[in-house]
C-alpha cells in the first residue's frame, strides 16, 4: 500500500482542496484493506498519521518530544519553518488549520472502523498455557491456529520492556519456527515436546496456545493482534 508521506499536509502547495483528494485517495486504500479484513500495517499507519497532525496542531515542541524515531531532522526543521510561517501568515494558516480539521476527523472514522475489526477478532481469540507455565514467562513459544483447521503455526517469542516518557511498556519480538498439523498423536503438548528436544536454547520454555474462532488473514490481521493480546496476557498474569 502506498502510504501518505510523513509531512504530506506540509509538502508542495498548500491546497485545501488538493490535500483532500490526496487524503481520501489514501482512505479509500486503507478502507479496502478493513473490508478485507486486514488490519496490519495499515491500522498503525493511519494512527500514525492521525497522531502526528494532533501533535503539529498542538505545537511543535510536542511534535519534538513525541516523533524523535519517525522524523530525520530535516523533516523536523521543515515543520518547525512551516509553524513558524503559519503564526506569520494568516491566510496560510487558516488553509493549513482547515487541512489538519477535515483530515483529523475523516482520519478518526478510518480507525474507528479499524479499532472495530480489531476489537471483534480481540474478543475471538482465546489464550491457554500448554503444560506446566515456568516462572519465566518473557521467552517462550506460542501456538497459533485459526477455526476450522488442525494447522497450528509456531513461533518464538521474546518480551523486552523499554521506557518512554518515563513510562515502561513491553514490546514483543517473534520468530516464525514452522507449522504443525495436530491429531489425536500430534497434540500441543507433543508439540511441546518436539521443541524442547529439537531446540535446546529453552530447556523448560513458557508455551501458549493462541486460538482464533475466525478464519482471517494470519499475518495482517491474526498474528499482529495474537502477539498484542499474548503480551497483555503475561502483563496481567505477572502483576
Amino acid at each position: 500500500m502506498k502510504s501518505l508521506s510523513e509531512t504530506w499536509f506540509a509538502d508542495g502547495y498548500i491546497d485545501f482542496e488538493l490535500k483532500k483528494y490526496t487524503l481520501l485517495a489514501y482512505l479509500q486504500e486503507v478502507n479496502r484493506y478493513f473490508n478485507e479484513n486486514k488490519l496490519y500495517p495499515q491500522l498503525a499507519d493511519i494512527i500514525f498519521h492521525y497522531n502526528n497532525l494532533v501533535s503539529f496542531r498542538e505545537n511543535k515542541k510536542y511534535l519534538q518530544e513525541h516523533f524523535p524515531k519517525k522524523f530525520t531532522g530535516v523533516q523536523l526543521q521543515k515543520l518547525q519553518l512551516l509553524y513558524e510561517q503559519m503564526i506569520e501568515d494568516d491566510e496560510l494558516m487558516s488553509e493549513l488549520e482547515d487541512i489538519i480539521q477535515y483530515a483529523v476527523a475523516q482520519m478518526h472514522v478510518t480507525i474507528s472502523n479499524g479499532a472495530e475489526i480489531y476489537e471483534f477478532v480481540e474478543d475471538k481469540i482465546t489464550i491457554n498455557p500448554v503444560g506446566i507455565v515456568p516462572l519465566e514467562q518473557n521467552e517462550g513459544y506460542f501456538f497459533l491456529s485459526k477455526a476450522d483447521t488442525r494447522d497450528t503455526s509456531v513461533y518464538y517469542y521474546r518480551l523486552s520492556i523499554f521506557e518512554k516518557h518515563d513510562e515502561k511498556y513491553r514490546s514483543i519480538k517473534t520468530e516464525f519456527i514452522n507449522n504443525w498439523h495436530r491429531t489425536i498423536a500430534n497434540t500441543y503438548e507433543h508439540i511441546k515436546s518436539d521443541l524442547i528436544r529439537n531446540r535446546n536454547m529453552l530447556s523448560n520454555p513458557a508455551v501458549y496456545a493462541i486460538e482464533s474462532e475466525l478464519v482471517y488473514p494470519v499475518e495482517e490481521t491474526l498474528l499482529p493482534i495474537a502477539k498484542r493480546s499474548l503480551v497483555r496476557y503475561l502483563t496481567e498474569n505477572a502483576a
